[in-house]
């Protein structure tokens, strides 16, 4: 006797039986529970018998200007590589590659835009030597404030502005971390007029080391790893990174004693994703929204631990690792702010993007700082403590 196919005879009971409930149904005959329950049994078998389609994973690679684990941004990249593949339910993965072991920290942006790496982490104020507006999506000298920030990127044009920017070099911006106002710097002496900033050697990105240019300091660009290193030999007598947290981890405070503050040239630190824009126009609109989603989640939960953990960090670095928290002088001060506006004015110079990003964000400021001042700045007065 030849042997029968189990499949077809599944079928060949399922169409039996789908014919008896037709026959049974023109008849004016309900389903019996018992014919209802092998039906179902018999669909669920049969869709068990077809083949699985096979799934492709999508695999980046994302260098970071991080060294691996540190706390902020370092932590940001690793959770949205995380976030990615977790939301994708596996289809797209990224690898993370800290600074140096894929490109320096200096060559993410090159990176990303040759394709090397389809996705990176980094702060745009990195990238002000080849593009000065990149600073205004970073952080601006007394601008504005982290949420003051994302709302004007959200809801103010700000995105559309970036994007732009980056086109040029075939680089898609995002959003992506925020470790919150940052500490004024380190240093190894103290200030005491605006004639101990001439020829100080202070490690200070972006517009912030513009100022301290034009007030006789010399501005040194150092990638994050070499700080210590630099404090400890002479090389540097300044330097400013990220907030108390990063800082201590990195060992600031053992090598410079006296911490200053406030954080002028970075009241925001917003930092950014990078992705190569073939890269990205390749994925499907779900990974897409995906790769997005991820980064705006993450811009929320990184500002929410910096405030956490930065709180406790410097507690820890003024009782614990006796360090000397200590207010620019006033004249010092008045000069940073002077100084900052004409700083920040110069870049609508730079052409037309330029004065379009600049306009852009100081109308953003003007719209947003008197609301902040009546709301929150009232408050954190009022609340005295």
């Amino acid at each position: 006797m030849t042997k029968r196919d189990p499949t077809h005879t599944t079928c060949e009971r399922t169409a039996q039986a789908a014919g008896e409930e037709r026959a049974a149904a023109s008849s004016g005959a309900r389903f019996s529970r018992r014919t209802a329950l092998g039906l179902a049994g018999a669909g669920a078998v049969a869709g068990l018998a077809r083949p699985a389609v096979a799934q492709t994973t999508i695999e980046w690679k994302m260098a970071t200007s991080w060294p691996a684990d540190l706390p902020g941004a370092g932590v940001s990249a690793q959770r949205i590589c995380d976030m990615i593949a977790t939301m994708s339910g596996g289809r797209m993965r990224v690898r993370l590659f800290p600074a140096g072991g894929l490109v320096p920290a200096s060559e993410v942006f090159d990176a990303v835009a040759a394709g090397t790496a389809q996705m990176g982490h980094s702060s745009p104020a990195y990238w002000a030597g080849r593009m000065p507006a990149a600073s205004f999506f970073s952080t601006v000298p007394f601008g504005l404030l982290p949420g003051e920030h994302a709302t004007w990127i959200e809801f103010g044009g700000g995105q559309d502005l970036w994007t732009k920017l980056y086109a040029q070099y075939g680089v898609r911006p995002f959003l992506a971390g925020n470790t919150g106002c940052q500490l004024g710097g380190w240093y190894r002496r103290k200030l005491v007029s605006l004639e101990d900033l001439k020829g100080l050697k202070i490690r200070m990105t972006g517009l912030g080391g513009e100022v301290m240019r034009r007030l006789g300091a010399t501005p040194v660009s150092l990638p994050p790893a070499e700080l210590v290193p630099a404090l400890e030999t002479g090389l540097i007598d300044a330097a400013e990174f990220l907030g108390p947290e990063s800082d201590r981890a990195m060992g600031l405070q053992a090598v410079a004693p006296f911490c200053y503050t406030p954080g002028f040239h970075e009241p925001n630190g917003a930092t950014e994703a990078l992705v190569n824009t073939v890269a990205f126009d390749g994925l499907s609109d779900d990974l897409k929204a995906i790769v997005q989603a991820a980064c705006r989640a993450e811009t929320l939960a990184s500002l929410s631990e910096a405030d956490w953990i930065n709180a406790e960090a410097l507690r820890v670095l003024v009782e614990d690792d006796g360090v000397e928290l200590v207010n620019y002088p006033e004249p010092i001060m008045a000069a940073l702010r002077s100084t900052s506006t004409d700083v920040v004015a110069s870049l609508a110079d730079g052409g037309d993007l330029n004065r379009e990003i600049y306009k852009s964000y100081v109308r953003a400021l003007a719209r947003v700082a008197p609301w902040s001042s009546a709301s929150r700045g009232s408050f954190l007065a009022g609340r005295g403590l």
